[in-house]
């Protein structure tokens, strides 16, 4: 008995995709045959998960994000609004988790490149089959995993591919070497700061010891200040006294004389 044909049949890796100008689709599409063999269910369920995160995407910028729910992701690319769409275009797609990212990022570049190259300057008018001619070819892509496969994954190979990722580790070192020299920067200036903490502490310090030195050299210039003066003082006043005093006559000296020639004369 003849094994199934293949698993990514039943289960293909892409479900469903839609553009939307702001938070309203203008264009979707499921997969086309032999990759549409989808359950109501599963529609349904990628449907109401478009519905609840296409308003929450942002187009103040280009902007490429992955959701997770349950088992499937819902990838997009979000762009600015232009003068024929203001509100910004949104390209999504719904994909089991199995698919991985590389997948429905290269789908969605490739339908970005097909409606800006091919529709955007004009009205554009069934895209819908254009969205279901790209998801067959991914999808067979996906499949097939020979030549013609790796062929058209190869070509959108910037996407998660290889290319990127060696992007991604340049980009890392970079972070690291730029975080390793602040680091560094940090280190080296809070040894700075540690040594000026330590000067300041030990001239606040020598500025206390100072001031205390300078209290005691102060009072002890003022006592001998006041010694000087004091000394000063005595003397002018013992010379004004013998100045006075040779000039009016000290007292006891007439006693002196006057004693003192009795005694010559009687003798």
């Amino acid at each position: 008995m003849a094994a199934p044909s293949s698993s990514s049949t039943t289960h293909p890796p892409l479900i469903y995709a839609c553009v939307a100008h702001g938070s309203s689709i203008i264009f979707s599409s499921t997969p086309p045959a032999p990759f549409n063999r989808l359950s109501t269910n599963l529609l349904n369920h990628a449907t109401h998960l478009v519905s609840l995160i296409l308003p929450k995407i942002s187009h103040s910028s280009t902007s490429k994000l992955t959701y997770t729910h349950q088992d499937h992701f819902l990838s997009y690319i979000a762009t600015p609004g232009t003068t024929q769409y203001p509100q910004g275009l949104s390209y999504i797609v719904v994909s089991p988790a199995s698919a991985g990212r590389k997948v429905p990022f290269a789908f969605l570049l490739s339908v970005q490149r097909e409606f800006e190259d091919n529709y955007v300057s004009s009205v554009a008018e069934g895209f819908d089959g254009v969205i279901q001619r790209e998801m067959g070819k991914f999808s067979a892509a996906v499949t097939d995993g020979g030549p013609s496969g790796s062929a058209v994954m190869a070509s959108y190979g910037g996407v998660g591919g290889q290319d990127n990722v060696k992007k991604v580790q340049e980009e890392i070192e970079n972070v690291r070497g730029i975080m390793t020299e602040n680091i560094e920067r940090v280190l080296e200036r809070g040894e700075r700061i540690d040594l000026l903490v330590d000067k300041t502490g030990r001239l606040n310090v020598n500025a206390g010891e100072f001031r205390r030195r300078s209290r005691g050299l102060r009072r002890r210039m003022w006592w001998k200040n006041v010694k000087v003066m004091a000394l000063l003082i005595f003397v002018v006043v013992f010379l004004m006294y013998l100045i006075v005093g040779m000039g009016c006559g000290l007292p006891g000296r007439s006693q002196f004389i006057w004693g003192y020639i009795p005694l010559t004369y009687g003798w």
